[in-house]
């Protein structure tokens, strides 16, 4: 009786071309996982896309005076062409401005509200106050707290990799004003996991075929 195989692999964002080291280190693998299923004649479904709302994207826009939208349009189907020269065997590539993926979004986060899986609560973020906007990770640079270079950015520090909180930045600035941000409280909702730790655990625990 063949096995359902779901692959599910990294969506990169849709601001850039994709180098070597994105392929060969979690496409190339996929890749060979889904076509070994095949060919032992398991149902597989491989699936991935162009993530064309991350604010990689809306930084390449702003940097280039255009819309996320003209960024997304010319670098997707970049993307989707490096996958077929490639011979990476998708069953479905798609983005997320897709009809479907709003729909099936939407009612994910109204199903959890609804079911009181959501709350909400606030958190200190960076603020521009000349650009009148909160400032999402990449839209904040200074000097890394753990080994001092001067243009790390609100996510990682590129020279050390340490993974950082924009707040951690040593002397942040905005990279749309150039000026100091400051914090303010801004609300936002959050997923209620320990109403659902119980059965996680208890699922994930039963998967005996993962590595």
């Amino acid at each position: 009786m063949s096995e359902r195989i779901l692959v599910c692999v990294a969506w990169p964002y849709a601001n850039y071309l994709l180098h070597v080291g994105q392929a060969a280190g979690a496409y190339l693998p996929a890749d060979i996982f889904a076509r070994y299923h095949r060919l032992k004649g398991n149902n597989v479904l491989m699936v991935s896309g162009s993530d064309s709302h991350g604010t990689p994207i809306t930084v390449a826009a702003d940097r280039e005076g255009i819309s996320p939208r003209d960024i997304v349009d010319r670098y997707h189907p970049k993307i989707v062409e490096v996958w077929e020269r490639l011979g990476i065997s998708f069953d479905l590539y798609t983005t997320t401005l897709t009809d479907n993926h709003y729909a099936t979004t939407q009612e994910m986060f109204s199903r959890l509200l609804e079911h009181d899986y959501l709350y909400t609560a606030t958190q200190e973020q960076l603020y521009d106050a000349q650009a009148d906007r909160f400032l999402p990770d990449r839209y904040v640079q200074g000097t890394c707290p753990h080994c001092g270079f001067t243009e790390a950015r609100g996510d990682q520090c590129d020279n050390c990799g340490k993974q950082l909180d924009a707040t951690e930045l040593v002397a942040p600035v905005s990279t749309i004003s150039g000026s100091t941000p400051v914090l303010r409280e801004t609300e936002h909702f959050f997923l209620k996991l320990t109403a659902l730790e119980d059965r996680l655990k208890a699922w994930v625990e039963d998967q005996h075929h993962w590595r």
